[in-house]
């Protein structure tokens, strides 16, 4: 059962404005990753079902967050199916994120009253996705749909719309600026947060600070 009501998960990836994300088979190392982005400041974080049995290594590190980073909000990302859907709201996933727009999966997330974030690429799966009732859309691919523009273009005709792209998103002051101009509400940090070699040096004060300063870059944003 999620640990978080769906308002405050809502509330809290508008308030922070990002989202890390990130998969890994290695139990220890996804702990360390998310430690790092709590330390941070980061208060959600999105794991990826990316591999064989990762339901598990979830269900691990789900545990081990509620004790040792209590506040931070664990979601499930890469969700094609309700059945998966459901797997992980069985294992207490506060919000589930998926590349494609799936209706069954509306119906399993709005039954738990579990936050829903399907990927969108076109105005159209937009409104399809908030008629069922979501209400963070995530643009997917972020950077190949149309980047920033695509989020300014969308605005004009449905102003409410809250969009979190994912996919072309680097925690630099240029991109996260063209994005959060655009009209975002929030944005999905994956490998460019958590590059290859410094995951190979352990060198986890990088993701830490590459966290605060996304936080403190985005926060300014929003106050301009």
């Amino acid at each position: 059962m999620a640990r978080f009501k769906r308002l405050h998960v809502l509330n809290t990836v508008t308030e922070t404005g990002i989202v890390p994300l990130f998969y890994s088979q290695d139990v220890q190392l996804v702990k360390n990753v998310v430690k790092a982005c709590y330390d941070g400041g980061a208060r959600v974080f999105e794991f990826t079902n990316r591999g064989d049995f990762a339901h598990e290594v979830f269900a691990e590190v789900n545990k081990w967050c509620a004790t040792e980073c209590p506040e931070m909000i664990m979601g499930v990302g890469s969700i094609v199916d309700a059945g998966t859907a459901s797997l992980y709201i069985q294992l207490g996933a506060n919000f589930i994120v998926s590349p494609s727009l799936n209706p069954d999966m509306a119906k399993v997330c709005n039954r738990r009253k579990i936050a829903w974030m399907p990927g969108c690429g076109t105005l159209s799966e937009i409104n399809l996705a908030e008629e069922l009732g979501c209400e963070i859309v995530k643009i997917f691919p972020g950077k190949e749909v149309g980047g920033p523009s695509f989020v300014k273009a969308i605005a004009a005709p449905c102003p409410w719309t809250s969009v979190m792209p994912s996919g072309g998103v680097s925690p630099d002051k240029e991109n996260l600026e063209a994005w959060f101009k655009a009209g975002v509400t929030c944005v999905g940090l994956g490998s460019q947060l958590t590059p290859k070699d410094v995951l190979a040096k352990g060198d986890f004060a990088f993701i830490e600070n590459k966290v605060k300063e996304a936080i403190a870059i985005i926060k300014n944003l929003k106050i301009d």
